[in-house]
């Protein structure tokens, strides 16, 4: 009796245990019976309706069976303002305001998967109160060239850290109800020539490098929208690859969701049609004449694409539109939503993500923090003082509902303690219409540059905020950098103002690497960043003036000079007769640096604080069986500075010896740590089986060669504190 009793507890308990599985799985098989159901009932011309365009940012519907269109609006850093319907021209509603969000390098920036999560919550909050179903975001492409101008838009070099950051950013956006679609599928890491370069780059680079944070995003994000990219892809168009959309995302993964084209990114019918876009958006000629309108519908009648790859496409449309409740939805109320959410809440969000996103690259004699009680006077110098960044960029463009400054960040925080001499520095105009500035990179300003030294000169400290912006040729959708200079002749600019008073903290905004001049040496604090959103200005003076400890480690390579990226000492860039090999294959980023031993200005993962900390007791498994799950390495971190703070910990792999080549460390887990002055706390990270492996392109599957590996902890990929070895079995 008593046995049966047990046994039938043990039932129970795995039927309770079993059934959140059992639950989704069958959720999800009666969406997809629902889509075939409706899928049923439509005729070819609907079908065809669905799959493309009605106007610049929806597709067709068919309300007779209540399914709407699919309203899509851009990211990341926020939605964009409303437009016309056939044009790119804003309405001008005057309430299509919304949350200006740092952008995802900055995001990147934190190493804070929590962060990134509320991140996409606020998105997917902001996607969902302008009444959209699919938010344009986020993009994830990989920094290959520093000179890409849509860097800022993105993440980082490395693959791992974007997986680990893109999945909870997913999961918070769609937590409203939204779908995510991730960008831009794949292989898009150039805006020179972007419509039309043929990639050329191998399996392993390809699997390894640029596929892990498109494939997490699936897989663990459960993004339910992907967008191809402009380029081709070993010379068919990414936007309807077979190798990449047909054989990797809806084959290998199981993607069930739906494949949307970038702007203007079809060209073929056919290829279109067979080969796995499913929606055609933005082509450039009247809507019934997309390469998915009626010259599909003709290709349907003529046999040349099947009805069932037509059903297909409609069936994930479908899918997706039932996982979001949009089958006959009620009329969305816009501004109800606004009201109930707690707007300055989401606001204060935005500033904790651009505290932690600030990288302190340089402190010498710990000028940083500055402190108030020290100083009367303080000059504030640099066009990006007073800049704002909300309306530039590109896809990017919002209406900030505001943006506060860097000079009025200070300028709240010092009130009439200080008195504050601010001047431009250099000359730097920014339009609205990102396609369209007047100024040129290279103008420098000798009056400028005069008035700057003479405000230095009478002020007790200097800050200059410097950097880069939108302007269409620096940080913007369309087009790559000339070069890694900053332009405006500022580093004329910040010499000159170092002679005049060494009391100087250079803060830069960019969000990809810059060509630091000869000042470098004589500036005592540096201090880096992205483009930070609406509360720029507040989180940079508190941690100027000590309030918030930095936290940003960089999410990419800072080289001394261009010459020394990969892509320029290896690969090609930006490819020659329509064509770009990616010669440099894995040795992207630090992983080029580190195993070319090329000394970077700043390494990936590199970043100050204004306390330290100290690593030991590194705790790692004498062995591993190669069939184990995970392993978990423990050790702990001192704070033993002044100052609360908090440290990201980094581990990185590297195996002694393999029968492929392989990069000589990888980032495979890091953990971000909150320690007040004097605390002790151990860490754990867990490395999946994936960690020990690579790509075979011969076995078409991931592989761990059995070996010693070298288990490295550290600061920064250059700044290794501890080191283990483990054995894999």
């Amino acid at each position: 009796m008593k046995n049966r009793i047990i046994f039938s507890l043990l039932i129970i308990t795995c039927f309770f245990a079993c059934k959140p599985s059992l639950e989704k799985g069958s959720a999800d098989q009666k969406l997809q019976a629902k889509a075939d159901s409706l899928l049923s009932q439509l005729t070819l011309e609907e079908k065809i309706a669905m799959i493309h365009a009605r106007t610049k940012f929806s597709t067709g519907a068919v309300p007779r069976l209540g399914i709407p269109s699919l309203r899509m609006s851009d990211g990341p850093c926020g939605v964009r303002m409303e437009i016309n319907l056939d044009n790119f021209d804003p309405i001008g509603w005057g309430n299509d305001d919304g949350i200006y969000l740092p952008a995802l390098t900055a995001v990147a920036s934190t190493w804070n998967p929590e962060l990134a999560e509320e991140t996409g919550t606020i998105l997917g909050q902001e996607t969902r109160i302008r009444g959209k179903h699919i938010q344009l975001a986020p993009g994830i492409n990989i920094h290959r060239s520093p000179l890409n101008g849509r860097n800022w838009e993105y993440m980082s070099e490395d693959p791992f850290l974007i997986s680990k950051l893109v999945v909870p950013l997913i999961q918070g956006l769609q937590s409203n109800g939204v779908a995510a679609c991730v960008k831009h599928f794949a292989l898009n890491n150039q805006e020179t020539n972007r419509c039309t370069v043929n990639v050329k780059a191998d399996e392993r680079a390809l699997r390894e490098i640029y596929l892990p944070g498109f494939e997490a995003a699936v897989k663990e994000g459960g993004a339910l929208a992907v967008m191809g990219s402009y380029n081709k892809f070993r010379g068919q168009y990414a936007t309807y690859n077979k190798h990449l959309v047909q054989d990797i995302l809806k084959g290998e993964w199981g993607f069930k969701g739906t494949v949307i084209s970038d702007w203007d990114a079809a060209h073929n019918t056919l290829e279109a049609g067979n080969d796995g876009l499913d929606i055609e958006m933005g082509t450039e000629r009247p809507y019934d004449k997309y390469f998915m309108a009626k010259p599909m519908f003709d290709a349907v009648k003529q046999g040349l694409v099947s009805e069932k790859s037509i059903d297909d496409k409609v069936r994930r449309i479908l899918y997706v539109m039932l996982k979001l409740n949009a089958i006959n939805e009620a009329p969305f109320d816009t501004t109800g939503m606004r009201a109930k959410l707690a707007i300055p809440k989401r606001c204060m969000a935005t500033r904790k993500v651009a505290e932690e996103a600030i990288v302190l690259l340089k402190n010498s004699n710990n000028i940083l923090p500055l402190d108030i009680s020290k100083m009367k006077s303080l000059a504030v110098i640099g066009a990006n003082a007073i800049a704002k960044h909300s309306f530039g960029g590109g896809s990017t463009t919002i209406e900030a509902r505001y943006e506060i400054t860097p000079l009025e960040g200070l300028q709240k925080k010092l009130g009439n303690k200080v008195k504050i001499n601010y001047t431009p520095g250099y000359p730097q105009t920014l339009k609205s219409d990102w396609q369209n500035y007047d100024n040129t990179l290279d103008t420098i300003s000798p009056k400028m540059i005069a008035e700057a030294v003479e405000v230095a000169k009478k002020s007790d400290y200097v800050i200059i905020f410097g950097g880069l912006n939108h302007n269409f040729k620096l940080e913007a959708e369309g087009v790559d950098r000339k070069n890694m200079k900053l332009p405006y002749g500022q580093d004329l600019l910040i010499s000159e103002v170092v002679k005049a008073n060494p009391k100087t903290i250079v803060v830069l905004l960019c969000g990809s690497p810059v060509e630091l001049g000869g000042w470098f040496h004589s500036v005592p604090g540096l201090l880096q960043n992205s483009f930070l959103g609406m509360e720029a200005g507040n989180a940079l003076a508190e941690v100027i003036f000590g309030d918030v400890n930095p936290s940003g480690k960089l999410p990419y390579t800072f080289p001394k000079k261009l010459a020394d990226s990969p892509d320029h000492a290896l690969g090609e860039y930006p490819g020659k007769d329509g064509i770009i090999h990616y010669n440099e294959g894995l040795y992207v980023g630090y992983r080029y640096y580190d195993s070319k031993k090329v000394e970077p200005m700043f390494p990936f993962g590199y970043g100050l604080s204004y306390t330290q900390f100290k690593y030991s007791d590194l705790t790692v498994p004498k062995e591993i069986i190669g069939s184990s799950d995970s392993v978990v390495v423990h050790f702990n971190i001192k704070n033993t500075g002044q100052y609360d703070g908090k440290e990201v910990a980094q581990l990185y792999i590297h195996e002694q010896k393999c029968t492929f080549e392989r990069p000589l460390k990888e980032l495979k887990g890091f953990a971000k740590v909150s320690l007040k002055a004097g605390e002790t706390k151990t860490v754990k990270i867990t490395l999946n089986k994936r960690a020990f492996q690579f790509y075979n392109p011969a076995k078409k599957a991931w592989v761990a060669e059995p070996g010693i590996f070298d288990l490295l902890v550290g600061s920064s990929s250059r700044d290794i504190r501890l080191k283990g070895e483990t054995i894999l079995k």
